[in-house]
């Protein structure tokens, strides 16, 4: 009995064997020929992601509370590939976009943080990459930050570009918002109950991704927003409010990024109140009116539209961009010939942050990373006046005559190819002609 069974293990054994041996013979060349094409297959399916052709846009949710910034990201896809793409940031406090911040210099990642390449240079690094890849999500990361090595040159954490651009790829295409992108800004022509009120839109990919709703004091110097953070404008306490004025100002602006529309609102009385948006009990309607103001100019399809964007390459912007509902910054990437006078007008603060000093600057030229000089532009007019308090003009030439009735003129690294005239001896007094200025004509007090 043992033996049978002996036996019995013993065959089974072989025919195993057998099994095993007939299963690593070489395949037939068409069996070859079959695998090696189902792999292929798989391969060029994997490779040729196909998306549907449109423009693409995705933001975050809200603004980041320690930097004030919100990313944003627009994609275009061509023939099933995209084929660009951009990674840009909008400010709590409205004014322009992070890409015109980085490129004017006044980012500072290199000056003030060191790093190899400034914030723009780094984002069309990752803007690259993506376009090689085709694919968000091969990306890898470093650390929980959202740092990478796999992008030479690129220090900042990336993390946000790619998540946004799998979110709007997932989305679908959304197509271009109505309005032409800049930095749009409208503020009332007079104090009001001692606020002079201002909306600050920043508008991407035709969408308006941020909007500032504030109040200039006609005494003191903490904006409405400011007071009201601090609890010294106080309606809840001494007026029984539901919250502060800049929680409800804050909802007011979430409204209008919400319907994208400043004229869809509905009032429920004369005073400006509304209904339409829950928590809110204060009047609205000085942020709505101003917002559709300021808005008048980006239109898309508008024949005389005209962004208040910092960098301007055309005449009419320039005019926009001086006006007083201009921009703190006025850089133009060309030179730019007028006919008529020139008028620099109105308040601003240095970086459109009213905790910081009054400043307005003209910047006809462009610089590098280390903010060297790499062009210097020509602005040629009859005559300039200068307004605005604390007027920088730099890097560049203007060709015409000057006339500065305000505090503060400096001209630095910049040449007048014109008189300089000043309508006081403390306008004269208090400007500043030492750094590497040059003036052709006279500088007199007239």
């Amino acid at each position: 009995m043992k033996k049978f069974i002996s036996f019995s293990l013993v065959l089974v054994l072989v025919i195993a064997l057998l099994a095993g041996c007939g299963s690593n013979q070489p395949a037939t060349n068409e069996q070859q020929e079959s695998n090696e094409s189902t792999s292929s297959n798989e391969n060029a399916s994997n490779n040729e992601t196909k998306y549907e052709d449109g423009i693409y846009f995705a933001q975050e949710d809200g603004f980041s509370e320690s930097s004030g910034w919100k990313y944003v990201v627009t994609l275009e896809v061509k023939d099933g590939k995209i084929v660009s793409a951009d990674w840009n940031g909008a400010n709590i406090n409205g004014g322009p976009n992070k890409d015109t911040v980085s490129e004017l210099g006044e980012y500072g990642m290199v000056a003030n943080g060191g790093a190899q390449a400034e914030w723009h240079e780094q984002a069309e690094k990752a803007e690259a990459y993506l376009l090689e890849t085709q694919d968000p999500t091969a990306i890898e990361y470093t650390d929980e930050e959202g740092h990478t090595d796999a992008i030479s040159g690129v220090s900042i954490h990336v993390v946000e570009f790619f998540d946004l651009a799998e979110k709007a790829l997932n989305k679908g295409p959304v197509g271009k918002g109505q309005y032409k992108d800049g930095n749009y800004r409208a503020e009332m022509s007079e104090f009001s109950n001692g606020w002079k009120y201002y909306a600050d839109l920043t508008v991407i990919n035709g969408y308006i991704v941020a909007a500032d709703w504030d109040g200039i004091p006609e005494e003191g110097d903490k904006t409405k927003d400011e007071a009201s953070a601090s609890g010294e404008y106080g309606m809840v306490e001494k007026g029984g409010a539901q919250a502060p004025w800049v929680e409800q100002a804050n909802k007011a602006e979430a409204y209008l990024l919400e319907t994208q529309d400043p004229t869809a609102i509905e009032y429920t009385d004369e005073e400006g109140h509304t209904d339409a948006i829950s928590g809110v009990s204060i009047h609205v309607v000085e942020f709505f009116e101003l917002a559709e103001k300021a808005l008048e100019s980006a239109k898309e399809g508008s024949v005389d539209a005209v962004t208040t964007a910092s960098i301007v390459t055309e005449e009419e912007a320039f005019l926009n961009a001086i006006s007083e509902n201009g921009t703190w910054i006025i850089a133009t990437l060309n030179d730019l010939t007028f006919d008529q006078e020139l008028v620099l007008e109105g308040e601003f603060h240095n970086k459109d942050d009213e905790a910081q000093d009054l400043y307005r600057k003209i910047a006809p030229y462009t610089q590098d990373a280390d903010h060297n000089v790499t062009g210097r532009f020509t602005i040629t007019a009859p005559k300039l006046t200068v307004k605005s308090p604390n007027t920088r003009i730099q890097g560049g030439t203007f060709v015409g005559d000057v006339y500065v009735e305000s505090n503060g003129f400096t001209l630095r690294d910049a040449k007048i190819e014109g008189n300089l005239y000043f309508a006081s001896e403390e306008a004269k007094s208090s400007s500043d002609l030492t750094n590497a200025a040059e003036v052709t004509g006279a500088v007199e007090v007239k």
